[in-house]
């Protein structure tokens, strides 16, 4: 028997000479060994070039669209510190001097600050009604199973595309003969029943992505249906909630058709949005822009406050689906 021969041991390779496995491996070009590819590096070079491109554009338009959103309302706010010259004079200027006295005269004079509890009034009665019920019955059609589950749902869905207009004339006759009209709870009741909707549809997905062996625990330790459902589903679908209150708070804060169809008799139960449209016509024959900006002002920041306070949560409830 012949011994094995080590490379080392050969004349003239010593141990730095000896090539390693590793390095023999090594694909070359194309597909051999004993080389480095070059192609790869040349198309993740050229991947990279136009992944910058693509981001450099994206946030381009990003910025551009950020642009066109804020610069009204920063120039709305600005021109309620202005007086009526200054608005016509240097519009895209800043105060000389800070005019405060234009929002005490659209609280006051304008009844504005009579119109903003109103909506506050009706606005909180009817978000809170929205979210009870509408997470009550979406938490229901998303995990039990029973005969017309899909028929309910596709019934709340369908309501979703059924214009409001439509229904303004049936709905006053409605309200009238129920003695609703012009009241805080017949607003807050129509309210309610314009949102739940949207509301059952965004939670009713919602509800399906959080986990079910949570709810079957809570069961199996004794917990009830109901009692699972406000202490341990219910908080689990906090950013979900969140994210539809905020929509929810936007639509009805804004809505101004079906309070001015509603609310028709008595001028103390009219919402800010009337309020700003009835200031928009009695300052334009005054001349008071600069109070009719600071009405708007005071309409639009309860918007802005709370979603700027919530905007985290509201992006994490619209995505909070996507990376289940």
């Amino acid at each position: 028997m012949s011994a094995q021969t080590d490379p080392a041991d050969l004349p003239g390779v010593t141990k730095e000479q000896e090539p390693s496995p590793a390095a023999a491996r090594v694909p070359g070009p194309r597909g051999g060994t004993g080389g480095t590819g070059g192609t790869g590096g040349a198309r993740s070079a050229g991947g990279s070039s136009e992944g910058r491109t693509l981001n450099v554009f994206s946030h381009g338009v990003l910025v551009i669209w950020g642009l066109l959103v804020t610069m009204p309302l920063l120039w709305a706010v600005v021109s309620s510190f202005k007086d009526d010259t200054e608005i016509f004079g240097s519009p895209w200027g800043l105060p000389s001097v800070l005019h405060f006295d234009n929002w005490s005269r659209a609280w006051d004079k304008a009844n504005m600050g009579q119109y903003f509890l109103n909506s506050v009034i009706v606005v909180g009665g009817s978000l809170i009604g929205t979210m009870l019920l509408g997470a009550m019955a979406a938490y229901v059609l998303a995990r039990f199973d029973f005969p017309g589950n899909r028929f309910l749902y596709f019934l709340f869905v369908g309501g979703m595309g059924f214009p409001v207009i439509l229904a303004l004339v049936p709905l006053f006759f409605v309200m009238k003969n129920m003695a609703l009209l012009d009241t805080y709870h017949g607003l807050i009741l129509v309210y309610i029943a314009y949102s739940l909707p949207f509301t059952v549809f965004f939670l009713s997905g919602f509800f399906k992505t959080l986990p079910t062996s949570v709810a079957e625990a809570a069961l199996i330790d004794g917990a009830s249906h109901t009692r699972t459902f406000f202490q341990v589903m219910l908080p689990m679908a906090k950013p979900g909630l969140i994210s539809v209150g905020i929509f929810n708070f936007l639509g009805q804060w804004n809505q101004y058709l079906l309070p001015t169809v509603l609310n028709v008799g008595d001028p103390d139960k009219k919402m800010l949005t009337q309020g700003l449209v009835a200031l928009a016509v009695s300052q334009g024959y005054k001349g008071d822009w600069s109070g009719l900006f600071a009405g708007l002002a005071i309409a639009m920041l309860p918007v802005l406050a709370a979603y700027i306070i919530f905007q985290r949560q509201v992006v994490a409830g619209l995505t909070a689906g996507a990376l289940k």
